[in-house]
């Protein structure tokens, strides 16, 4: 299993918490990453937002690119996973600036790219994007993903689609990850998953149990194995708290989950679940924490917590993405417990 963490440069993941005592600065958020490599984190998720849907909209969101391209520069093996919306971004300029940060990583295989749909019309307004319906945002992120590919992999290239239009564009220098920097995308309508095994190389999923993570994994396969394409990389959201006794890990479950409606963040969760086609419906109590993160179970004992890790990873599951909270006193007690935790003795004599 690698583990991977979401960069909080929202200041924080829980909605019903104002301070996390996490700042949305890149002072914390550099600490964070240079020492998550020390400990154990093979990689960092970095979302991107332009307004702040976990605290509020007047709340400070750091950039997403500006924010790894400072990262690149001050880390040595942490992968990067920038998230980056179609819409938000012209294709060849993307390409460009995407490639200038693998540059500057050092290293291939550090940069890594999340490509997101848009689901937020008030962001989008705000900023003067256009916002497009789901499935006009898929037919839009497909040729997205053709002209980026085309222009890290072709030394001249020319496309002209509904969206997009490049005329014998060149690219210097290329990504030094090749073929290109990995590509990683999720989504659970039949647009997207069709979208993301042809045209990715990683679908990451929303939280959820082991046997749910199975059968979506065996549904991707499934579909990648149509379009005669190697196999892929599975990557899921996922909530923590390891505490040594039940009764601890109750009591921060229970503080994490005291949801009020009128928190800053809920106007925005309503849209977010307005603007998605999920497969299952959300609770109120998972409100409080993104992208369904209660729902894998990763919450107990260290021993618990990494039996259900080994379930995940039998669920042909190779990525965890994890949130936690406050996030550098949590992810030092995650590596040191779960991803560093020593082997029983009686093990180490099998």
């Amino acid at each position: 299993m690698r583990y991977g963490y979401w960069l909080p440069i929202f200041g924080g993941w829980l909605r019903n918490v104002p301070d996390e005592g996490m700042a949305a600065t890149w002072d914390y958020v550099r600490r964070l990453a240079c020492r998550s490599e020390q400990i154990g984190y093979d990689l960092t998720l970095v979302a991107e937002l332009n307004l702040n849907d976990i605290k509020g909209v007047e709340a400070p969101a750091l950039d997403a690119w500006s924010t790894a391209a400072a990262l690149a520069a001050v880390t040595e093996r942490l992968e990067l996973m920038v998230a980056v919306r179609p819409t938000f971004h012209s294709p060849a300029l993307l390409a460009k600036q995407a490639a200038n940060i693998d540059g500057i990583c050092g290293m291939p295989g550090r940069l890594s790219l999340n490509v997101v749909s848009s689901w937020w019309a008030d962001e989008a307004r705000q900023y003067g994007v256009h916002f497009e319906q789901h499935e006009d945002r898929y037919a839009r992120t497909a040729e997205w993903l053709e002209v980026v590919d085309g222009m890290w992999k072709e030394e001249r290239f020319s496309y002209a689609g509904n969206y997009y239009r490049v005329e014998n564009a060149s690219l210097q220098p290329k990504p030094i990850t090749r073929p290109r920097p990995t590509l990683y995308a999720g989504g659970e309508s039949e647009a997207a998953k069709n979208l993301i095994a042809r045209r990715c190389d990683a679908y990451v999923m929303h939280g959820d149990p082991p046997e749910r993570i199975r059968e979506k994994v065996a549904d991707m396969r499934a579909r990648r194995e149509r379009f005669e394409l190697p196999p892929m990389q599975y990557g899921m959201a996922a909530y923590s708290i390891v505490r040594d006794t039940e009764r601890e890990t109750q009591a921060e479950l229970a503080r994490i989950t005291d949801v009020q409606s009128s928190a800053a963040g809920f106007a925005n969760y309503q849209q977010w679940l307005a603007g998605t086609k999920l497969e299952q419906r959300m609770t109120i109590e998972e409100y409080s924490v993104s992208n369904r993160g209660l729902r894998p179970g990763l919450i107990g004992t260290p021993e618990q917590v990494s039996g259900r890790v080994e379930e995940y990873e039998d669920a042909g599951l190779n990525l965890l993405l994890l949130q936690c909270s406050p996030q550098a006193e949590e992810m030092e007690r995650f590596a040191a417990q779960v991803i560093r935790r020593p082997t029983p003795v009686g093990q180490l004599a099998a």
